[in-house]
């Protein structure tokens, strides 16, 4: 990505006119500033394009917080171009801000381009922390699909410049190239899938508190080379579920005809699981994510998961390769009922001679049981092991910072929030 962007500039230098001129340097510099602006709406569609080798590679989660923090620079760049580009017509044509305004409207590219803005800023507006607190997921996921309308709007403004005069093919290259991607992944391949695999709703039972699990059957399985820890992008075709898919990890490994997820109530969508009906059809897309054993580096392993981020460690304390003693789990929660496929923690414990540890109380209390010194006491060869961390973001990383400073070296610290 920055080497994209170093391309862009080298791109943009190449056809600088050195001048002194006032109007000149508002207008290479509003050059400048376009054309990172639309190579970072490039990026920022591909990085949640759910291109397979990235999303292993990566991990959603970090896509996520890239993506989230590409497009305030994005957006700060598409001020920058329009503040530079106005001043710089004003400067040379000798009129006030209120008539280049008027004259630059006139321009059916730059009107496009301005709308395009316009519904980016949208789009960050709705995924400020203060707003997107007050709405649903499904608005939310609304609004943002007006980043493709705004991308199609600036796209022809960004032909139509002066920048691409000579690099136009290269331009309309990157773009058509992302586009395919976009299609690919988020249209075609799910389409496959839901007629490959044929997914329905085979049970649903209440594992805890506001918590059920979901069994999907479904055909030729094996082919979605789903491991334990990734999750999938589920879409369940039933009254008031159907417009949304949302991640949710398989908890416990795919088994034949069967994938199985652990779901907790946080919102009005998961809400709804609960009330699943026996054969509803599922599209199901993936697996995504990169919290596998792939990561492992050492012989041993901890495994810490918090909430509902138990599911993936659930399945990855089965099926990770290990002696007596080898893989531990600890298991953050408020109180024991809290506590969901406990029965099934404890018989894999017992099999695999495990350890399992529950660390209970609430997050506010004097006691850190996610402590430097507390972990420590609890896996005294903490620094010996690769540690495997999914939860909700607050414990996620007040943990990464305890594993740290109990001397856990970054590289074996593997770890996925569920904020997305």
């Amino acid at each position: 990505m920055l080497g994209g962007a170093g391309l862009v500039a080298l791109l943009w230098a190449a056809q600088v006119r050195p001048s002194a001129r006032l109007d000149a340097l508002f207008a290479t510099a509003a050059h400048l500033t376009g054309l990172l602006a639309g190579y970072g709406v490039l990026v920022l569609l591909f990085l949640m394009a759910r291109v397979p080798a990235v999303e292993h590679g990566v991990g959603a989660d970090r896509l996520a917080r890239w993506h989230a923090r590409g497009g305030r620079h994005v957006l700060l760049l598409c001020l920058g171009h329009a503040l530079f580009a106005l001043c710089g017509y004003a400067v040379h044509e000798g009129v006030d801000v209120v008539s280049a305004v008027r004259d630059l409207f006139g321009y059916p590219a730059v009107a496009a381009a301005f709308a395009g803005t316009a519904l980016l800023a949208a789009v960050g507006v709705s995924s400020a922390r203060a707003v997107r607190r007050r709405v649903s997921h499904e608005t939310w996921r609304g609004v943002h699909l007006l980043v493709y309308l705004a991308a199609s709007l600036a796209f022809g403004h960004q032909l139509a410049g002066p920048d691409l005069a000579l690099t136009g093919w290269f331009w309309a290259l990157a773009h058509a190239t992302v586009a395919v991607l976009l299609v690919w992944y988020r249209a075609v391949v799910p389409v496959r899938q839901a007629l490959r695999h044929a997914l329905r709703v085979a049970e649903v039972r209440a594992e805890g508190p506001g918590v059920v699990s979901v069994v999907v059957y479904g055909e030729h399985l094996a082919e979605l080379r789903a491991e334990p820890g990734q999750f999938l992008r589920w879409r369940f075709l039933q009254r008031r579920l159907w417009r949304t898919a949302l991640p949710f990890s398989l908890s416990a490994p795919v088994q034949g005809h069967a994938l199985r997820i652990t779901v907790k109530a946080l919102g009005g969508h998961s809400r709804r699981i609960r009330r699943l009906r026996p054969g509803t059809r599922v599209i199901a897309t993936g697996p995504f994510g990169a919290l596998t054993a792939a990561r492992r580096t050492r012989p041993k392993v901890l495994l810490i998961g918090g909430g509902v981020g138990i599911t993936p460690m659930r399945a990855l304390f089965e099926t990770l390769p290990g002696g007596p003693g080898e893989i531990t789990l600890l298991y953050r929660a408020g109180t024991a009922e809290h506590l969901v496929l406990r029965s099934e923690l404890e018989a894999i414990a017992a099999e695999r001679q495990a350890g399992l540890h529950y660390l209970l109380g609430s997050s506010d209390a004097a006691y850190d049981p996610l402590a430097p010194q507390a972990l420590l006491a609890l896996v005294p060869d903490l620094t010996e092991r690769d540690v495997y961390l999914c939860g909700p973001p607050g414990m996620a990383e007040a943990t990464q910072g305890a594993l740290l400073r109990a001397g856990v070296p970054a590289g074996r610290i593997h770890a996925e929030c569920f904020s997305f």
